[in-house]
């Protein structure tokens, strides 16, 4: 039951919420005032002074609300995230709302994007005033209808009562009057305590589920309009390469084949490159016309770069002076020469494809001077302006329609494939759905970089870190690293270390890299927190408890060299008393060193600060004596904040993620020869399996801090922890992955 206030600080509606009457009665709450069936079509004229009051909400006379989701679906569950924030504040029952998909819409709506766990902090307070906003309205039509304070009503699951006079209206029935207030100031509306949550913090199955688990036509693979062609576009498989000669006149005389031609394409690797186009009236005729393609290539210079040829550079620069310095704390040398104990290690993680399940495609059509989209992109606003300036046309021609994505994991944060099937609509007119194969999106990737870490650690005789330093051979040029390839001056136990010292030296790179969930972070915690587990062997320490001593000894941090990046992984935020907290639980929870395991099995733990969640997680692993490891069960332990909005997500998210490290340690990695790369399917790229998937436990360790993302900071805990168990089990370090490559057999 929730108590209202009269509404405070009413202001023009136009700069905030638009509120209309709907045809027969009812309420919309959106950024514009037009018809019901030109929503999500028609923008502004101006911008709005609040552009996140965009989602906008409706309640027709039968007590239905509809609210629109913003942000892109890729399965983190936000087209039903979001909505519960509003229905929460609007007190509504969840089984009377609809939730409809968004289009983008840069003047009615603000963040449209899916990355970087962002959704959760940056709509937290937005979402739920739409919701409260509306329900003050409805409170404020049924004061007026009944001549009482507003202060005296309350509302309960759609219904706003007078306890005093015994007088109850429904929202249905009070929608139409409500369309002629005044809406409130957002900035001041009144939010429920959470204490009177009823929707958020409930488990809530995911919107259009029945209609995803039936197989129902809703990703962007399953797109088709009117009158439309299948695309596919063949690009060099050396990266940036060029066409040089191609048999599309023979393609064009093939059934089915409509369209074949040689795209010249431009050098960033990230927009429209060189390939060849063939378009025809279904798939599988397109590839058959693909099969007979004949093509030769002006590969360029990256065709002179190879997985050998980097690890080779690595070991040369590892040697030499590093390029530059990244942080500087104390005198490191000094510190080493005195330790007790010193321990060097070379951590190596490879290069790894993002490889969601639904490969990328784009639906176009290019049509008077004018483009329409559908796209799973996870940034469509940047894929927009791409589109625009490479068809030479303003970003208001440009219609986007979001469609739920099989998955992105940072894949889509890239905006190629949307960019291709622009071209190729507008070089054909006709609609055009481009749809990648397996092979293409294996092998024109936007892949996390591999790197290779230099450690040196010292501990003193009560088994402090006196020293450590780490040369970080990574891929870019000058103090420029290559995307997502780099390492903040902050990165743990920076802060946390008297002596510490971070160097790095970067090699060349003309392969594409990009943000992978959790970027920099899945890589990074594999390395440091690995070699920090060697260190508290080193001390003769609990490894866990290692951790805790080592969050005790903080100091104050001095500004980062000039030139060093200032990246988000282990950054300035970072709360050690938090991360001190998960680590505690995750003890009590976990039963760490309370049994005692019999050899060959082990546990191994790993904690990880990023994208503002504190993670940390125990997993226990067995290795047969032939060498195949196999996790047993994982412990996770987070503090993302006061509240979990839909705990059924939150743990999907948390399991999802430990998975995906899982697969990357046990197998995943990309190669490259002569500038290609060498894996092309899920036969020589494996997924995890489900003969592989442990029984995953998610605890939560609830705090006062406002509520932050998931998706990403509970994955760059469990690749560490889980070579931390397998050395617990056998005694055999591992410091490259994948495991594939590792001999892990013991006697």
């Amino acid at each position: 039951m929730t108590k209202t206030t009269e509404p405070t600080s009413p202001v023009n509606r136009r700069d905030f919420l638009r509120v209309s009457a709907l045809v027969g009665g009812g309420l919309m709450l959106s950024s514009y005032a037009e018809p019901l069936e030109a929503l999500g079509r028609v923008g502004l004229t101006r911008p709005l002074a609040d552009p996140a009051l965009g989602v906008f909400v409706r309640i027709t006379p039968d007590g239905i609300v509809t609210i629109t989701a913003k942000n892109p679906e890729i399965g983190q569950g936000i087209k039903t995230m979001l909505p519960m924030l509003i229905a929460e504040e609007l007190d509504v029952e969840w089984a009377n709302v609809r939730v409809q998909q968004g289009d983008l819409d840069s003047t009615k709506y603000q963040q449209q994007n899916a990355g970087g766990s962002t959704a959760t902090p940056n709509n937290w307070l937005p979402m739920r005033r739409v919701g409260a906003a509306a329900r003050a309205m409805l409170v404020g039509a049924a004061a007026k209808q009944w001549n009482v304070p507003a202060s005296e009503l309350e509302t309960d699951k759609g219904v706003v009562h007078h306890r005093a006079t015994k007088r109850s209206a429904k929202y249905g029935e009070l929608a139409s009057a409500a369309a002629s207030m005044s809406a409130p100031d957002l900035a001041t509306v009144p939010l429920k305590d959470p204490k009177q949550f009823r929707i958020i913090g409930t488990r809530t199955k995911t919107y259009d589920l029945h209609d995803i688990v039936t197989g129902k036509p809703m990703f962007g693979i399953d797109v088709t309009v009117p009158n439309m062609k299948y695309a596919s576009f063949v690009k060099c498989p050396v990266y940036g390469g060029k066409v040089k000669t191609a048999n599309v006149a023979d393609l064009k005389t093939m059934p089915g084949i409509t369209h074949a031609f040689v795209v010249e394409g431009g050098t960033a690797l990230t927009g429209l490159l060189g390939g060849v186009a063939i378009v025809g009236s279904n798939w599988w005729l397109v590839q058959q016309a693909r099969k007979k393609l004949i093509v030769t290539w002006d590969e360029g210079p990256t065709a002179s770069q190879s997985s050998a040829g980097f690890a080779a550079k690595a070991a040369e620069l590892s040697i030499l002076p590093p390029q530059r310095s990244l942080r500087k704390d104390g005198d490191v040398d000094a510190a080493l020469a005195t330790a007790a104990k010193v321990v060097k290690a070379e951590y190596v993680y490879p290069f790894i494809s993002h490889a969601p399940l639904e490969p990328q495609n784009c639906t176009a059509h290019f049509k008077d001077g004018k483009c329409e989209i559908w796209s799973t992109s996870q940034t469509p606003e940047n894929g927009r302006g791409m589109v625009a300036t490479l068809l030479g046309i303003k970003a208001d021609q440009i219609t986007v329609h979001m469609v739920r994505a099989g998955g992105g994991f940072g894949r889509r944060l890239s905006n190629d494939y949307m960019v291709e099937a622009a071209w190729i609509a507008k070089e054909t007119g006709v609609p055009v759905k481009l749809l990648w194969t397996r092979e293409d999106d294996i092998q024109h990737d936007f892949y996390r970089p591999g790197g290779f870490h230099y450690f040196t650690g010292g501990v003193d005789a009560k088994g402090k870190i006196v020293a450590f330093r780490d040369h970080f051979v990574s891929f870019g040029e000058g103090e420029r690293f290559a995307n997502s390839a780099d390492m903040p001056a902050n990165e743990f136990p920076a802060r946390f270390v008297q002596n510490l010292a971070f160097d790095a030296s970067v090699m060349p790179l003309g392969v594409p890299t990009g943000a992978l969930r959790a970027p920099r972070s899945n890589a990074l915690s594999f390395a440091f927190q690995g070699f920090i587990d060697e260190l508290a062997v080193a001390a003769g320490k609990d490894p866990l408890q290692f951790r805790i001593d080592l969050l005790n000894s903080e100091m104050p941090a001095p500004a980062p060299a000039a030139g060093a990046p200032a990246g988000p992984p282990q950054g300035a935020g970072f709360d050690a008393m938090r991360m001190r907290g998960v680590l505690e639980q995750l003890r009590e929870v976990s039963g760490w060193g309370k049994t005692t395991l019999p050899k060959g099995t082990g546990m191994g733990v790993a904690f990880y600060f990023s994208h503002r969640g504190y993670f940390a997680e125990v997993v226990q692993a067995t290795v047969t004596k032939a060498g195949v490891a196999t996790v047993d069960k994982i412990w996770a332990v987070g503090d993302v904040g006061s509240d979990i909005v839909n705990p059924n997500h939150a743990e999907q998210q948390v399991q999802g993620a430990a998975m995906d490290g899982l697969g990357q340690a046990y197998g995943q990695e990309i190669t490259f020869a002569n500038g290609r790369a060498e894996q092309t399917n899920f036969n020589n790229y494996p997924l995890l399996r489900m003969r592989q998937a442990p029984p995953i436990e998610v605890h939560w360790r609830k705090t006062a801090f406002p509520p932050t993302g998931i998706g990403e900071p509970a994955l760059p805990p469990v690749v560490p922890a889980f070579i931390n168990a397998i050395y617990a089990a056998t005694g055999k370090r591992v410091r490259s992955i994948p495991l594939s490559k590792v001999d892990l057999k013991w006697t």
